[in-house]
């Protein structure tokens, strides 16, 4: 099995997880040992899947704006979350593939593998999503037909993106391409870099 064919599938399994209770605050029940990719994994879709509904949520035109401003706060310490588990992956690769020897003629890729896995959880997302207004019985046929072109188009994405992955997994391990971990050093969420923060201490 290859890498993405194993995180697509946990990331079906999360999002079917998630669904059971299909509520925001239902407290994450990871069944993978917590010092293995899958364990991250896991847990990087669980992440996207919840911030996934809570901007559903906050896009209510009715709702109320102390419980808008919470929930921002909730997507934003999600962000945060979501970016240090992605650092954290890619540390994972960074010392599986250590010992490689990358080869004179290698290239750096633009992106690192961790943030297209990224990318792959969230189209995970959207295939599940997506598929579910196929299945509307309360939908015009118009909205059933453009929805099923929509999915075929996210499945054409994920196949490729999957294949994509797992080639640059390929070029890393074989020397080919060599990979950085770069730190995304948010400034706005940081106390001693953000101007509206630190002018107010």
């Amino acid at each position: 099995m290859s890498f993405t064919q194993k995180a697509n599938r946990i990331f079906e399994q999360v999002i079917r997880d998630y669904h059971l209770k299909d509520n925001v605050d239902t407290v994450i029940s990871n069944p993978y040992d917590r010092d293995t990719i899958d364990y991250k994994l896991y847990l990087k879709c669980w992440i996207d899947t919840v911030q996934w509904h809570l901007e559903d949520i906050i896009r209510d035109p009715h709702i109320d704006p102390v419980e808008a401003l919470g929930i921002k706060r909730r997507i934003d310490r999600s962000n945060q979350e979501r970016t240090d588990l992605v650092e954290d992956i890619d540390t994972f690769f960074r010392t599986q593939y250590s010992a490689v020897k990358v080869l004179p003629e290698a290239r750096l890729n633009t992106e690192s593998p961790a943030w297209a896995v990224d990318r792959l959880s969230i189209l995970a997302l959207k295939i599940w999503h997506m598929k579910e207004q196929t299945e509307r019985s309360d939908a015009d046929a118009g909205h059933i037909a453009r929805c099923r072109g929509k999915l075929s188009v996210l499945m054409e994405q994920q196949e490729d993106l999957s294949k994509a992955i797992d080639q640059l997994l390929e070029d890393i391990e074989a020397g080919r391409i060599y990979m950085k971990v770069y730190r995304q050093m948010k400034m706005y969420n940081d106390p001693s870099t953000n101007p509206i923060l630190y002018n107010k201490a």
